[in-house]
């Protein structure tokens, strides 16, 4: 989309091209205030969860966090314990700015693919911000916006804000996915979050796919029963 950088080495108006300085502070936030000094303080990180299970959607988390704010423990939410990752939510979604939260349904996986519905729930979570943001910084996976995007590899491990999505998104699909054990149980949801553990794979053969699984994906799609 016309006025979308997405590199991580934008050029920004008045500063040429090349890597940002880092403020002296080299912690989980030292990209956030370069990057912030450079777009204006609105900053939003973007992160999602779910790319990779058999069952359920795709969640992306967006967050916007004060430029002053720490938060104890904060990293990417893999290396975080699901207890800490609860305490974090909440403190997140007390403290932040502003926060939001978007879908990519199992519909929208099987039609248009995951990375496609990964794009449009990272687009959702943005606009439920309210406000845009000046820049938005993302973790390896773009989207079509028309705000400055700044791809980070590894960006969960990297920036205050990424990691701040990353808990927003995880914390949210794993307790959805909890939800789902209750109305579909013997696939233990509840359990692996409908990634494609050997127990999970086991179930769908013995039961077959239920109404949450991404029948396009491998160890999903041959086990489903075609009504003739």
């Amino acid at each position: 989309m016309a006025g979308a950088r997405w590199s991580e080495r934008p050029v920004v108006a008045g500063l040429g091209a090349g890597p940002l300085a880092l403020a002296p502070d080299c912690s989980l936030y030292a990209l956030d205030i370069a990057y912030r000094a450079a777009y204006g303080g609105r900053l939003a990180g973007v992160d999602e969860a779910g790319r990779g299970p058999l069952a359920g959607p795709v969640v992306a988390g967006a967050a916007i966090l004060a430029p002053d704010d720490r938060f104890d423990y904060l990293d990417d939410s893999k290396r975080v314990t699901p207890r800490r990752r609860e305490r974090l939510f909440d403190e997140i979604t007390a403290r932040a700015i502003a926060w939001g939260i978007g879908f990519g349904s199992v519909a929208e996986i099987e039609a248009i693919n995951i990375l496609q519905a990964t794009r449009q729930a990272m687009a959702r979570a943005v606009a439920a911000l309210g406000d845009p943001p000046q820049v938005v910084l993302v973790d390896a996976v773009t989207f079509p916006m028309a705000v400055p995007q700044v791809a980070l590899v590894k960006g969960d491990q990297r920036s205050a804000s990424i990691a701040a999505a990353s808990i927003l998104a995880k914390v949210t699909r794993d307790r959805l996915m909890e939800e789902y054990a209750t109305r579909f149980p013997g696939y233990g949801f509840e359990r692996h979050k409908g990634y494609p553990t050997r127990d999970h794979r086991e179930a769908v053969a013995r039961l077959g796919p239920s109404p949450i699984h991404r029948k396009t994906f491998r160890g999903v799609g041959e086990f489903v029963v075609v009504a003739k």
